[in-house]
């Protein structure tokens, strides 16, 4: 991952808004209808060849392909895995059960709306987890590398995610192994395909591992805090087997508290989960510091750095809200993560999560994302100038 003793790069989280028809294609397909897969791979490639010189033109240094092609930021595996079949049923969050009149005007804020449901037709793991993907990740790869050609020389590197095989064992419930370890081991080994393409393709890998603080309020949300911890080592630990021998320079790790507009007020501090999340053996993390219930958290860095090789790449631009940032309030927030992180040199302006996480559910009008990413980089080189020279 890409330090700069010149000024702070920017980069975002991952998903961007997808058109209106290929979004509907994503929608049809994720709730089983027919669809026709060559007008889907067709109309994401073109998706994919318009989303990057967006990403240039808005002062990204590191853009990605917007996970054009993929119905959400995890769901995707779908058709990559073998070994699912069955359903799974995904429980609530324990922040919008507690305000009944919200989940209700959450609801119906979704009514109407063509999206990739991330509640219902789930898969579950009824078999052996195996990873079948290779073809469609080498196109995947190929596809970006095409759209990445003509803007040579004009990023600083090139990023693509994948989940955590905690978030999939979440939201695709295991029906097949004997406990969870052996679960999660088995995500992690068929995970490992992946990753290792990606880096081999020349691209930074991001790790999007929700799970290690959303499913304290989602699946352990009636457990000690202690058993979430627990479930943590053990995702930890399945990432850092997935990941041994791959370049630990170039693997960067993305956790969140859930990408919905909420109260958020039972999210666990990040105070309680860093101990376990900084043992991850990445070259850098992607964490949110721009929403209002934990902007201030940048602060636990002060007791609990960084290891000395890893970089930051700090959420300032929120992905839920339709304001755009000031570029002061950008630079003032990166000023203040570079005071608690101690070296500006190790620290990256990006977003709090991605835009568009499923297609379709994405608050944030797409005009609008472009406006935000560009005051994101006015934000990134007022802060340079004042904390780089």
């Amino acid at each position: 991952m890409r330090r700069s003793s010149e000024r702070i790069l920017t980069t975002h989280t991952g998903s961007l808004p997808r058109p209106r028809a290929l979004t509907s294609l994503h929608a049809r397909r994720a709730r089983g209808d027919a669809v026709d897969a060559a007008a889907l791979a067709a109309q994401a490639e073109a998706a994919v060849q318009a989303i990057v010189p967006k990403q240039i033109a808005a002062g990204i240094d590191i853009p990605n392909n917007g996970e054009q092609g993929r119905e959400s930021f995890v769901l995707y595996l779908r058709d990559r895995l073998s070994g699912l079949g069955g359903e799974s049923r995904r429980g609530g969050f324990q922040d919008v059960d507690d305000y009944p009149e919200f989940k209700e005007a959450l609801k119906a804020s979704f009514e109407g709306k063509e999206t990739a449901s991330v509640t219902s037709n789930l898969p579950a793991a009824v078999g052996p987890i195996g990873y079948v993907g290779q073809a469609a990740m080498a196109a995947e790869c190929a596809e970006f590398q095409h759209a990445l050609a003509p803007a040579a020389g004009r990023y600083a590197e090139a990023f693509l995610a994948a989940p955590s095989p905690g978030i999939l064992a979440a939201v695709v419930q295991n029906q097949h192994y004997a406990s969870e370890e052996a679960y999660l081991a088995a995500l992690g080994a068929a995970l490992r395909v992946e990753y290792a393409a990606i880096l081999d393709a020349g691209f930074t890998l991001q790790i999007d591992c929700p799970d290690l603080a959303l499913e304290r309020h989602g699946s352990y949300q009636d457990r000690p805090l202690g058993d979430f911890l627990g479930f943590c080592e053990r995702v930890v630990s399945a990432i850092n087997t997935a990941i041994e021998g791959l370049p630990r320079d170039r693997i960067r790790l993305h956790v969140c508290w859930g990408n919905y507009e909420a109260p958020h007020d039972r999210d666990v501090p990040f105070e309680d989960i860093w101990p376990v999340i900084r043992q991850l053996r990445v070259g850098g993390f992607v964490l949110p510091f721009a929403n209002p219930r934990h902007a201030h958290e940048h602060r636990v860095f002060r007791r609990m750095p960084l290891g000395d090789d890893q970089v930051l790449v700090a959420g300032v631009i929120d992905t839920l809200t339709n304001f755009v940032e000031h570029p002061e309030v950008v630079a003032e927030r990166l000023e203040r993560i570079a005071e608690s992180i101690g070296d500006p040199t190790r620290l990256l302006a990006g977003t709090d999560c991605g835009f568009d996480t499923s297609a379709g559910r994405g608050r944030v009008a797409a005009d609008v994302v472009w406006a935000k990413l560009a005051s994101m980089a006015a934000g990134a080189r007022l802060a340079s100038s004042r904390i780089l020279g």
